[in-house]
């Protein structure tokens, strides 16, 4: 899963980041809500450990616009060391999914950020249909017009998560990131995969599905 953890005590960042690493998580890092709540509209993460107690904006806040503002349903773990009933209530009450009292137990945090994703797409169909697109989540195949593309293991993955966003652009980053997470190759390989993505999935049709938003990244057309 690739993770936003918005905590502003160092050490306890510290200590998630190399646990999350050794169990094969990548994350980022907020040290206050403003930040986070950028960081957590911008890009597209799993999940989000929201620490209740932040400089500036507090989790409770950050929490509320973040369902606010954002266009998808984003799990949000609360880790807190509140642990009065009412405080809890609180939580929830601004769109938290789960509640963490500290200290924990780094097993305890991992089942419950596991939980939450697989809570997260317990009513998602299987197949993923936008305009004249299918994706098979299950079979990991696509079609268009009911032709089926002939598409390579990077190229399903990057239309998949493109699809997934829609309607929202996706940068540059956060297609390599889904591609190779925090060890992207040293050449420009998106490009020579957007490249072959295009010729399975534009290629043999009248009108282009795959946009470039140029500065910002890609995105599907519905309407091709």
């Amino acid at each position: 899963m690739h993770i936003l953890v918005v905590e502003d005590h160092a050490p306890l960042a510290r200590n998630l980041a190399e646990g999350l690493e050794q169990h094969g998580h990548s994350a980022d890092f907020a040290a206050d809500g403003a930040h986070g709540l950028g960081l957590a509209l911008d890009n597209h993460y799993d999940l989000v450990l929201l620490d209740l107690t932040l400089p500036g904006i507090d989790g409770l806040e950050v929490c509320r616009r973040l369902r606010d503002q954002s266009a998808r349903r984003i799990p949000v773990l609360m880790l807190t060391a509140r642990d009065a009933l009412h405080d809890k209530l609180a939580g929830f009450d601004s769109g938290a999914d789960d509640y963490l009292v500290k200290p924990f137990a780094l097993e305890e945090l991992l089942a419950r950020c596991h939980a939450l994703a697989r809570r997260h797409t317990l009513h998602q169909h299987h197949t993923l249909a936008i305009g004249s697109l299918s994706i098979d989540r299950q079979a990991q195949a696509a079609a268009r017009d009911g032709q089926p593309l002939r598409l390579h293991p990077a190229g399903y993955q990057i239309l998949l998560a493109l699809a997934e966003a829609h309607p929202r652009t996706v940068t540059r980053s956060e297609l390599t990131h889904a591609l190779w997470g925090d060890d992207p190759p040293d050449s420009d390989a998106l490009r020579s995969h957007m490249y072959l993505l295009r010729q399975a999935l534009d290629k043999p049709f009248a009108r282009a599905m795959l946009l470039t938003v140029h500065g910002v990244g890609f995105r599907i057309d519905a309407a091709a």
